[in-house]
């Protein structure tokens, strides 16, 4: 049987196909389950509005998340949960015809660094934030905050580029770096930037911001794995954007007519994925820049994850249950593929939902996370969590699910993080205000 968190609890973590709950959200409860293996407590972070701009005393000051800025001045406080970034906020900046599809589409909020036990997630309409687990000298999180930074969107680490983030926003894209004694960050001329020093000597500063054409807003981003080219597109366009980082140069590369809602490199490079509010989309080889057009019966696509061999890629899309899998048939460069049904009979028979949301998956390609629309009040806001094999062809077995802390809540973003060897840790941004990370093991054979 599946695990069902009762409603009032939540999740800490998987242990052999088993989710553990607890009553509360607490360390103690991490300390007596998956750190025992991992020797590391992932302890939640808050992105409520007192928490992050609330007026506070200066003793209450000192333990509060520092802050990087490169403004004057006091800022608004916002109230809205982070719904309103994914969601309401995008109606008034999108064209009316894509308002209704937005709320649908899996934009990119939470991203954990490639090597490191470094999260990073969209915390605010102009903020990000950071938290790094491996800093013992600062364990509060700080955050990223710039007057170029205007309208967050999405936000990716720079794969083998140290600690380099990409943030997607208002005009262009803004790359964050952080700087150490002894190395220092290099910062593009033209570019202005802030910094912020911390305890332990590090500071995050704003290298470059590489400007979209006709001061578009950014909506969809891709590192190569290689991490020297960077793919942005924007709704606004149906051209996308290859950018040489090293170089600050872009090239632009146009495709049908739609604008573009969502881009993803393949984990080889050899390939590119790029789909479009109109409900096209298109697979691209990268050695020629040639693509193949393909469209589907069953609404856009509003979520898509390659395999870690990058030979296949699980499509969700936004009027179907069920997902897609696109199996090329020969290797790079050649485009012949086919696209396959990876039936999920227990989201329609169990949570009640007709569609599918966000999906994440792992790069062991063995397990997958999952958000559906609406639901049951029993199933509503929930995280799926899937046992994938493949051989070859997909098959999943539902494990369970996973519930956050708070009601009525809904996961925003989510993203997996792949660095212990017993199993990849899910990090989810809830609408109640904490971003929360999930150990889910299952390759150690004894547990405490």
């Amino acid at each position: 049987m599946p695990s069902f968190p009762q409603p009032g609890s939540v999740t800490i973590c998987e242990i052999n196909r088993n989710l553990i709950t607890a009553e509360t959200l607490s360390d103690e409860q991490a300390k007596d389950t998956y750190a025992k293996v991992l020797g590391i407590v992932f302890s939640p972070v808050s992105f409520q509005t007192d928490h992050l701009f609330g007026s506070a005393s200066p003793a209450q000051g000192a333990g509060q998340q520092e802050r990087t800025t490169e403004e004057s001045g006091q800022r608004e406080d916002w109230s809205a949960d982070l719904r309103i970034i994914f969601g309401d906020s995008l109606k008034r900046l999108f064209r009316p015809n894509d308002v209704k599809l937005l709320p649908e589409v899996d934009l990119h909020g939470v991203s954990w660094h490639q090597h490191k036990h470094i999260l990073a997630f969209i915390s605010g309409p102009d903020h990000v934030t950071v938290r790094d687990y491996e800093d013992s000298d600062g364990k509060d999180p700080c955050m990223l905050i710039s007057e170029s930074q205007r309208d967050v969107k999405l936000l990716e680490w720079r794969p083998n580029g140290g600690r380099m983030l990409s943030v997607a926003c208002k005009g262009g894209i803004c790359i964050w770096s952080a700087s150490y004694p002894g190395n220092i960050a290099s910062v593009r001329s033209g570019v202005v930037s802030g910094s912020l020093s911390r305890s332990s000597g590090s500071r995050w500063t704003v290298v470059d911001f590489l400007r979209s054409h006709n001061d578009e807003q950014i909506s969809a981003l891709s590192w190569s794995p290689d991490g020297r080219y960077l793919a942005s597109g924007s709704y606004e366009s149906s051209s996308f954007t290859i950018w040489d980082v090293a170089q600050g140069r872009g090239t632009p590369i146009r495709r049908g007519l739609g604008g573009i809602s969502m881009l993803k490199w393949s984990p080889t490079g050899d390939y590119f994925f790029a789909a479009k509010f109109d409900g096209a989309f298109y697979l691209w080889e990268t050695s020629t820049w040639t693509s193949e057009p393909w469209s589907s019966t069953s609404g856009f696509v509003t979520g898509a994850t390659w395999d870690p061999d990058g030979r296949m890629i699980l499509l969700a899309f936004s009027e179907s249950p069920t997902l897609g899998s696109i199996h090329f048939a020969s290797k790079p460069p050649s485009l012949d593929a086919h696209l396959l049904p990876v039936d999920l009979p227990e989201i329609p028979s169990l949570t009640c939902s007709q569609g599918i949301e966000k999906i994440a998956w792992d790069a062991t390609g063995e397990r997958l996370a999952l958000s559906y629309k609406d639901g049951d009040e029993l199933y509503k806001g929930l995280i799926a969590i899937y046992d994938v094999r493949r051989t070859p062809l997909i098959s999943a077995s539902l494990i369970g699910f996973i519930r956050g802390p708070g009601h009525d809540l809904k996961p925003i973003a989510f993203s997996f993080h792949n660095k212990f060897k017993e199993g990849p840790l899910l990090s989810v941004c809830w609408s109640s205000g904490f971003c929360c990370t999930y150990p889910l093991l299952f390759r150690s054979p004894v547990f405490p």
